[in-house]
């Protein structure tokens, strides 16, 4: 076996599949806790504008973050598709939970190796994807496939973690 096919054979799995804007983007099952309808968001002073604030779930504190915003993509009003995706990641070590505003969630997929590619190569350009952890192809639809554990960086972990425990 070649090291891109064991690393596609740990990839394949079961995935979340959701849209922001045009594109598709998917998160391992596993580390989906639930999908809730929008409700209102708390908004955090001073905290960036891609941290849109806290909700309350059954009582606990839990950060939301926009993808969209994240990602450099435009903000766009809710809609009746819009929900919060609260997921669990990984940061030094600690389970941490938190919720991820998507524009709709798809559907979950179950994705083999062969479907599977590696995250795409931008050459020279500077292009931060290292929270891509490769592409799979479905249908003729091409899917990002996200490590949660990296989208945020670990100064947007370290706000993210002070507003849980505010």
């Amino acid at each position: 076996m070649t090291p891109e096919s064991i690393n596609q054979a740990h990839l394949a799995g079961s995935y979340m599949a959701f849209k922001l804007a045009k594109e598709v983007y998917a998160i391992a099952i596993l580390k989906v806790r639930e999908i809730i309808g929008l409700k209102e968001i708390t908004r955090v002073p001073s905290a960036q504008e891609f941290i849109r604030g806290v909700i309350n779930l059954r009582g606990k504190v839990i950060p939301v973050i926009d993808l969209r915003l994240k990602f450099g993509m435009e903000q766009i009003k809710a809609t009746d598709l819009t929900v919060i995706l609260v997921v669990q990641y990984a940061q030094n070590e600690r389970d941490m939970t938190m919720g991820i505003l998507v524009d709709e969630v798809l559907e979950v997929l179950d994705i083999q190796p062969a479907k599977i590619q590696p995250p795409p190569c931008f050459g020279e350009v500077e292009v931060n994807a290292d929270f891509i952890l490769g592409v799979g192809i479905v249908d003729e639809r091409v899917i990002f496939l996200l490590d949660i554990d990296r989208v945020l960086t670990s100064d947007d972990h370290h706000e993210i973690s002070s507003i849980a425990q505010s």
